[in-house]
């Protein structure tokens, strides 16, 4: 494609003005169309999102709420705000949504500051069993500032210890406990998690972050009647703009409210924020529902052909938008799998697996997700040839074997064009 078909006339003026940020921009849509992209929390947004976060919203400073702004001017910001507030509530049935967080971690921010106080006790998934990097790991605030407890799953099982959950939320009373995870595969018992919380006094706070997508759907079950809050970001499944959200009971809706604005941000970015109502609205309809279904019909198909492939798959399967495979039968660690098959012209990340013996910078496994190739159209046959190429890209070390591959992948991507019309 060309492109004045994607970016427009305004294009020109990029090219003239700044030469070389335009020439990223080409080489990332390239990049974008010809390569398969595998990674998990990666989507391809319509062109009605992309327009919107390239709109002169970009322009508004709109500090607060709608209707309570510090500054003036906002009325038409307003109407963004407004139209996504709604479309949450209406998509999730929640009593209450904030939409102004630019990340998934800044919402995670927010639930932290919204229920908890420095030094508190928060029970949360461990990350190298699937959970991520705001739910207590050392390096990132939420170790530092809290005193987290983590769980983890069962070894035989590699699924969420559920027992051992409630153990240690009775020995330690966390004044919140998170579920959610970045590499767990399996659905989630939120009801058994509402019990725990419900006998230790803890708020529920679910981070849906990966799996949001499939709710909006109704492809799998929901976190919202069941928890406290939920947070998730709005660019993975949701295939929404880059950015994040909040979901409440309307008893938290002022704590959640103040913790995001001026607790723990400024202004919203008003061109994100009207993204989020676009995404939305497409996820109300019949066709994002059949779409979130066979994201989950793609994974389990791309997930079996790879244990076809002599690859173990984490917890037996999946049942949402990725797996996690443990390539320790091919003889190839993580890292390698990953710079193999990131030059064959396959994206896909290296992951730990539960109980991993390598260290997080090497992993024994990597992480696969189907939503991108989803949005492509692919389906069940192309997974089993994806799956195909990621085990051939693995075991061999030969740049002409991996330069055949990408060959391959090419021919595959082409047959299923993104941003060409």
């Amino acid at each position: 494609m060309t492109k004045d078909i994607f970016y427009g006339p305004d294009f020109d003026l990029l090219s003239k003005q700044d030469p070389e940020i335009s020439a990223v921009l080409l080489s990332e849509l390239k990049r974008q169309q010809t390569n398969l992209q595998l990674i998990a929390s990666e989507n391809f947004t319509s062109r009605a999102v992309l327009a919107t976060l390239g709109s002169t919203l970009s322009n508004k400073y709109a500090e607060g709420y709608p209707g309570k702004r510090y500054y003036g001017g906002c009325e038409e910001v307003d109407k963004a705000e407004y139209l996504a507030i709604e479309r949450a509530k209406s998509l999730f049935g929640a009593d209450h949504a904030n939409v102004q967080p630019h990340s998934g971690a800044s919402a995670n921010i927010a639930v932290y500051q919204a229920f908890t106080k420095p030094g508190d006790t928060v029970l949360a998934m461990s990350l190298s069993h699937g959970g991520h990097l705001t739910h207590g790991s050392p390096v990132n605030f939420s170790g530092k500032w809290f005193n987290v407890v983590s769980y983890g799953v069962r070894q035989d099982t590699e699924l969420i210890d559920y027992d051992e959950l409630r153990d240690l939320a009775i020995a330690n009373k966390p004044k919140m406990i998170c579920s959610g995870a970045t590499a767990y595969p399996s659905l989630v018992d939120f009801e058994k998690v509402r019990a725990i919380c419900d006998e230790v006094g803890a708020i529920m706070w679910v981070d849906a972050a990966h799996f949001i997508g499939l709710v909006a759907g109704k492809a799998i079950p929901s976190p919202v009647p069941y928890a406290d809050v939920v947070s998730f970001t709005t660019h993975k499944v949701l295939r929404g703009p880059r950015g994040g959200m909040i979901l409440t009971k309307e008893a938290h809706a002022a704590a959640i409210d103040k913790s995001v604005f001026p607790g723990m941000q400024g202004g919203p970015i008003m061109s994100a924020v009207a993204g989020k109502a676009v995404a939305l609205r497409e996820c109300a309809t019949p066709e994002y529902q059949k779409y979130s279904k066979d994201v989950i019909t793609n994974a389990k198909a791309l997930c079996s052909a790879l244990e076809g492939e002599g690859m173990r798959a984490v917890s037996g399967g999946t049942q949402t938008h990725l797996a996690l495979i443990d390539i320790r039968g091919t003889g190839v660690n993580g890292k390698v799998a990953d710079e193999r098959c990131g030059n064959a012209g396959i994206v896909l990340n290296k992951n730990s697996i539960p109980f991993d013996p390598e260290k997080p910078g090497i992993t024994s496994g990597i992480r696969v997700g189907t939503p991108a190739t989803t949005t492509q159209g692919m389906g069940v046959e192309e997974m089993k040839t994806i799956a195909s190429l990621i085990s051939r890209a693995i075991r061999s070390e030969d740049p002409a074997v991996l330069s055949g591959i990408k060959s391959e992948v090419h021919a595959l991507t082409s047959k299923f064009p993104i941003y060409n019309a």
